[in-house]
């Protein structure tokens, strides 16, 4: 597995698909996903620190899996078929043991490894499948102060 960092996010008002770019976090392969406006609007509220009154769906979910004792240990991008990437939450319980692997869309793992601040990676073999190494700049710098 080849650890990754979120290079960009990529939105365009409007439209119904919106980009993330993911690349190697010590290399220069990166490679594009297309993902939902929901789910790019999550990911650039957390890359950013924008904090809302009440929580949303992501928000949600990593609360409700650590008020029942699980942390996401990492993210996985496992596969790639027919175009459509295939990823996985691997948890843990409080004492960092791995308790599950739970299917995930790629889109709403990077939401919930951005909240929870856990690695990401991807399977080497998907990497080599759909790397562009265009996947633009250096991971987001920190969240901008009001």
């Amino acid at each position: 597995m080849v650890p990754l960092v979120l290079g960009r996010i990529v939105i365009r008002e409007g439209a119904d698909q919106q980009y993330i770019f993911l690349k190697e976090r010590d290399g220069q392969r990166g490679f594009p996903i297309v993902i939902g406006s929901q789910e790019a609007h999550e990911i650039r509220r957390v890359a950013t620190g924008i904090q809302t009154e009440r929580p949303l769906t992501h928000q949600l979910a990593h609360d409700a899996m650590r008020a029942l004792g699980a942390d996401i240990q990492r993210v996985e991008i496992v596969d790639l078929k027919n175009n459509t990437f295939y990823a996985r939450l691997i948890l843990q319980n409080k004492k960092g043991e791995p308790i599950a692997a739970v299917d995930a869309r790629p889109s709403d793992a990077v939401a919930l490894a951005l909240r929870a601040g856990c690695p990401m990676q991807v399977a080497e073999f998907v990497l080599e499948g759909v790397r562009t190494d265009n996947s633009g700049p250096d991971p987001l710098p920190p969240p901008e102060q009001p």
